[in-house]
């Protein structure tokens, strides 16, 4: 089994951003507990980061032709209007989660609107760092159809 994890907009940050919302756990910090938690579930975890729409457009287009099992998205503020990375989404023809550390519910109006909501098959908000396991354990159950 393959996961694709997909990091967005500013997620790099993670660690020097908004502690309150985010901690202080850095994105390599939670690369390598995904990493870890993927092996011990006997399934390999790749975890990609940036910056830029169009990079994440493509990353989830090669997703598609390597046949990965799952992917799960934190796309960061892209969240509420990408549709570019939407429709890419959309093209996925496995099971595809939604995550976020915060609360996104419970933040500005703009964070509660996500146009990603009618592709993925649900999402993991609010847990901080665990929203990462939780969505790499959700997606393994996913993919067994459990």
């Amino acid at each position: 089994m393959k996961i694709l994890i997909l990091n967005g907009i500013n997620l790099n940050m993670f660690g020097k951003r908004d502690p309150k919302h985010y901690g202080t756990i850095t994105l390599d910090q939670i690369n390598a507990r995904v990493t870890a938690l993927g092996q011990e579930l006997g399934t390999a975890v790749e975890c990609f980061q940036t910056n830029h729409e169009g990079e994440m457009v493509e990353r989830i287009h090669r997703a598609h032709q390597e046949g990965m099992d799952a992917v799960l998205i934190n796309a960061g503020a892209w969240t509420h209007y990408s549709y570019g990375i939407r429709d890419a989404l959309a093209i996925l023809q496995c099971p595809v989660i939604e995550l976020h550390m915060s609360n996104v519910h419970a933040r500005e109006a703009f964070r509660h609107v996500s146009v990603f909501s009618e592709v993925v098959r649900g999402q993991i908000c609010g847990f901080g760092a665990d929203s990462y396991e939780l969505a790499v354990r959700a997606a393994v159950l996913a993919v067994k159809g459990s």
